[in-house]
């Protein structure tokens, strides 16, 4: 006990181990706020695109804004301010309105309305707009599949319908210039005379109209822009932020479960090796020999494409290959602790060889076992990287190296989409530099020749 408080005192002295402890405390914080804040039925719909369906394609992040001249449309996720009810000549009428500031330079990508409601009979969903400038634009009248009983219905009206444009066509006489090719956000959102943005507040109005009862359960307007976020989103719409922020715990697990079980494979049977000499070392090292020559990353490969490709066989796999490179090192070290003579006191005193092991040799190892653990972090983390840039990870678990790969696959980088490589890539550097270091302080601690 006395010498792993030996450890701390001096690891703490080290500047490097208290920069490599200070990043891995930043990233367990990160690990635990994505755990805690983050549903579970988000991380594992990050595959489903239909999830994402309300986010912005290819989005800048939020925060770009502040060093333009032209502000970016943010994508904007409007609930209703007001519902209200009323009954016109027997005919029940289902308001809301969504108000929307629109202070940007640039038109939104497209706006959607979503909508779930309660209903029997034929209903009627109508939409329109109050601009800033006082004019009224009728957006849309829509008929609801009619039902002879009570039922719920859920849908979205895209900008893109061509009904809208038709619609809007309809109502030229408002505006100063000419509709054609215009997109239906390029007229709702334009300068009557110039066709410029027109800025202010915009006051969506929805109407649902039956002769029975209706009830709006949910609905959202959704004003598509090409800012969102922290981090913005990639070409399936997903928020990048929350990839990066559940990509923090899986890129620890996989680094520390690989880096445990391959130290502790290689130090028992490394020991073990060592202990026993003769016959059984030469015959256990032979075994390490072949396994070290094995070109590690093309037989990972291999095995992920003919077995499974699930992020608990890559750990797996990763412990098979990245344990030999200890098992060399415990073995000289065993064979030295094996002839002091506290251990050849236990073998005349009739102690089984598995105590002896355990009891005296292995103890004498723990600070080497702590130091291996640390840096072989940052090698596990980088092979499962690159595996899944290749296209061989996991792609159910939103992982850097997962979010490399979609960005490589979709040409992130030739279309200028930094906000899509940078952040996983820079994740990644630094988890690593900070086992590097916490693996490098340890190592100047219980190496007498580095620490002189």
């Amino acid at each position: 006990m006395s010498a792993i408080n030996d450890i701390k005192t001096e690891f703490f002295k080290s500047k490097t181990g208290i920069a490599g402890i200070t990043i891995l405390i930043i990233l367990v914080s990160i690990s635990v706020i994505a755990v805690v804040t983050i549903p579970v039925e988000t991380f594992k719909q990050w595959n489903n695109p239909s999830s994402w369906i309300d986010m912005p394609k290819t989005a800048v992040p939020s925060w770009i804004n502040l060093f333009l001249f032209k502000k970016i449309p943010e994508h904007q996720l409007v609930d209703a301010q007001n519902t209200y009810s009323t009954k016109i000549e027997g005919t029940n009428i289902v308001s809301q309105q969504f108000d929307v500031a629109f202070d940007y330079d640039d038109f939104p990508n497209d706006f959607i309305y979503e909508f779930d409601i309660q209903y029997s009979g034929s209903p009627l969903m109508q939409l329109e707009v109050k601009r800033p400038d006082g004019i009224i634009l009728q957006i849309i009248v829509t008929s609801i599949p009619p039902s002879d009983h009570l039922t719920t219905f859920s849908s979205r009206i895209f900008s893109t319908d061509e009904t809208i444009k038709k619609t809007l066509f309809l109502q030229s006489q408002y505006f100063g210039f000419d509709l054609e090719g215009k997109s239906a956000e390029d007229i709702i959102f334009a300068n009557q005379d110039t066709g410029e943005i027109l800025k202010g507040k915009y006051s969506f109005l929805i109407r649902a109209l039956n002769s029975e009862d209706i009830t709006i359960n949910e609905s959202k307007l959704i004003i598509g822009g090409k800012a969102f976020g922290i981090m913005g989103t990639d070409e399936l719409r997903r928020d990048l932020a929350i990839g990066l922020l559940w990509g923090t715990p899986l890129a620890l697990f996989i680094g520390i479960s690989v880096a445990i079980g391959s130290v502790a494979i290689g130090l028992i049977y490394g020991v073990y090796a060592g202990y026993k000499g003769r016959l059984t070392d030469e015959t256990m090292m032979r075994f390490n020999d072949v396994i070290y020559a094995l070109p590690a990353l093309p037989f990972l490969i291999i095995l992920v494409v003919t077995i499974n490709n699930s992020i608990f066989v890559i750990i797996g796999f990763l412990m098979i290959f990245g344990w030999v490179g200890v098992a060399k090192v415990s073995r000289s070290m065993a064979i030295q602790i094996k002839t002091r003579g506290y251990v050849e006191a236990s073998k005349i005193m009739g102690q089984r060889d598995s105590k002896i092991i355990f009891k005296h040799v292995l103890p004498q190892l723990l600070p080497y076992a702590f130091a291996s653990i640390a840096i072989s972090v940052p090698a596990a983390i980088t092979t499962e990287a690159g595996l899944s840039f290749l296209g061989l990870g996991d792609p159910s678990f939103p992982t850097w190296s997962q979010i490399l790969h979609d960005a490589n696959a979709y040409g992130a980088a030739a279309r200028g989409l930094w906000w899509w490589i940078m952040p996983p890539g820079v994740m990644i550097a630094l988890t690593g530099l900070a086992f590097v270091f916490i693996g490098n302080a340890i190592d100047v601690i219980v190496n007498p020749r580095l620490r002189r």
